[in-house]
């Protein structure tokens, strides 16, 4: 059976502004999967399905829970988000599974989004109709974008005068971001110029608050909460934020009748504005010259080229395949610009002067991303020579960072376009890499330097068949190869400890916490050729059956039974006064 994925946007929270296809989709779904607080507001329409909720920051777990419940028990999975789907929602997560997956729309699961209302709309609403001009909505989240980035998307929409809806604006953790959002726009805009702070939009404890730029700090600003700010020509009437559409330019809105008819309203002589009658005003060889002395553009650097009467009788068909070599084009005004803007941030380039006339072909751009790996000298191997250390420095480069773990292992974080190209590199020199977040690692000891190399074999063939492999919540293979176990095995999630040439068998460590306990000696003495065959099935069925972001010793305690081996509750210390009452 062919399961379905929906991705649902279903509005603010109100069930007034929830679409009938979002209903239809809820009510046809086996299966409902949101954060926690989005499943409460919509719960009244839950009838039979089965619901799976997690809690903030698992967007990814959620994504890929729905994408497998899917495809392998062919159900029909609704994902569930506020606002629009498609706006800071799951759309994009899924979207993302799926094509790690190789899915298309031919051969696999069928999905459908359903659009909702996002938060600038409803938000918008309620404030008046500050959204009637240019807006951006920027999220002030640094959880999936460095900061770096957000920060100069809030200089670029400020300096363009966009009208800027921030989600996301602050959390308990997350407090200087909305501070730093308003330094950087109170460089551009007017301290009175008009914000609107709405959280809870339509739902119960709705609030609403109009105020400026210079005092949006002075109220409460959360995670629930969605922050208008206007741009030069927004203001406040009756509480109300209104932005013009500029059609005072146009035509008279308080007037009976109008002094444009409406077929007549965009003809470019009724839009002295419009880039068509600057054009039209630059081909014009018969303008006075005292008419053509108006404000001149602010890249002073470049001023207009005087156009001939020769070049004025060109088409304009023509005109746009031949560009006067006197003539700037238009990248060329937009590159300037942007020259003198990271002039004024003291940022000069040395390509500057070469990107005025060369333009950059729009397919040949590719995004730099962040790529991370771990990277170890091997399974049992604990050293790393020195040529593979300076390889390290060299590939993380200026840019990148090396982050220590104990888990024997080191992090690299790389910003590049080519990930194939470090990796060739780090692989050719030797080193084993693995993935980050949610998988499984076998993290074996020294094997006392390699003397003790029995259990070594065992070791690499549980790497190379269950290493890396996804997970529900990170999960750990402690290997030792001596029953000193001075590596710890036994307080790993799966503990294996090679001992008088068979192995011992612990589970369901608890590896973090106040509380936390090695794992259960569930079995001594496993012959050899069971121990990693053995394995692969507890982790294959950890792998199908635990909750998303469950881990394992939670798991062994739920299912109470792996391969024939009990659960039972780990020995409890109990702390006894001390005499001196410490």
């Amino acid at each position: 059976m062919k399961g379905k994925l929906f991705v649902i946007g279903f509005g603010p929270g109100s069930f007034e502004h929830i679409t009938k296809r979002a209903r239809e989709a809820i009510e046809e779904s086996d299966v409902i999967i949101g954060y926690s607080t989005y499943v409460d507001l919509i719960r009244e329409l839950l009838t039979h399905q089965e619901i799976v909720s997690t809690g903030m920051t698992e967007e990814v777990t959620r994504a890929r829970e729905a994408v497998r419940q899917a495809e392998e028990e062919g159900k029909k999975v609704a994902v569930i988000s506020s606002g629009d789907a498609g706006v800071y929602g799951m759309a994009g997560l899924v979207y993302e599974v799926l094509v790690e997956k190789g899915w298309t729309q031919a051969t696999g699961v069928e999905l459908e989004i359903v659009p909702g209302i996002s938060a600038i709309n409803s938000c918008g609403a309620i404030l008046g109709a500050p959204i009637m001009h240019d807006a951006c909505t920027i999220s002030l989240s640094d959880h999936l974008t460095p900061w770096e980035l957000i920060a100069r998307r809030i200089d670029a929409a400020g300096m363009a005068d966009f009208v800027i809806a921030l989600y996301n604006p602050r959390s308990g953790r997350r407090t200087r971001q909305i501070v730093e959002a308003q330094r950087i726009l109170l460089q551009y805009r007017s301290p009175n110029t008009p914000v609107g702070i709405v959280k809870s939009a339509f739902r119960e404890r709705e609030h609403v608050v109009v105020t400026t730029l210079s005092q949006m700090l002075e109220h409460d600003i959360g995670m629930l909460t969605t922050v208008i700010i206007g741009n030069s020509s927004t203001f406040v009437y009756d509480g109300k934020m209104i932005t013009p559409r500029g059609y005072q330019r146009k035509y008279t809105l308080s007037a009976d009748e109008q002094p444009l008819k409406p077929h007549q309203r965009l003809r470019v002589e009724n839009e002295p504005w419009s880039l068509e009658a600057t054009d039209a005003e630059g081909k014009d060889a018969d303008i006075p010259q005292a008419a053509q002395a108006q404000e001149q553009p602010f890249i002073r650097s470049a001023p207009p080229a005087t156009v001939t009467e020769q070049q004025a009788a060109v088409s304009v068909a023509e005109r746009e395949s031949v560009v006067s070599a006197e003539e700037p084009t238009p990248l060329d005004w937009a590159t300037q610009a942007l020259q003198l803007v990271n002039e004024a941030n003291g940022v000069v380039t040395e390509a500057a002067a070469a990107t005025q006339t060369a333009a950059r072909p729009v397919d040949s751009f590719t995004p730099e991303m962040i790529f991370e790996c771990a990277v170890s000298p091997g399974v049992a191997n604990k050293k790393i020579s020195t040529q593979q250390m300076m390889l390290l420095a060299e590939v993380a480069g200026e840019r990148g960072e090396i982050e220590y773990t104990p888990h024997h292992q080191m992090i690299l974080r790389v910003p590049t376009a080519d990930p194939e190209s470090v990796t060739s590199r780090l692989r050719e020199a030797g080193l084993m890499l693995s993935p980050t977040g949610d998988v499984l690692q076998v993290k074996a000891c020294d094997f006392c330097d390699g003397e003790k190399k029995d259990g070594i074999p065992y070791a690499e063939e549980l790497q190379r068949l269950l290493g890396g492999k996804p997970m529900p919540k990170e999960t750990r293979i402690g290997f030792n190869g001596c029953g000193m176990a001075c590596y710890q095995a036994v307080t790993e999630d799966i503990g294996i400890v090679f001992r008088k040439g068979k192995f011992d068998l612990f589970l369901g460590a608890k590896t973090v916490g106040r509380n936390a306990h090695s794992g259960i000696p569930v079995a001594e003495g496993i012959p050899k050729e069971e121990i990693v065959p053995l394995v692969e099935r507890i982790v294959t069925r950890f792998v199908k059956e635990a909750f998303p972001n469950e881990r394992f010793h939670k798991f062994f305690q739920r299912v109470g039974e792996l391969e024939g081996y009990a659960w039972r509750e780990p020995a409890k210390f109990e702390i006894e006064n001390a005499a001196c009452g410490d």
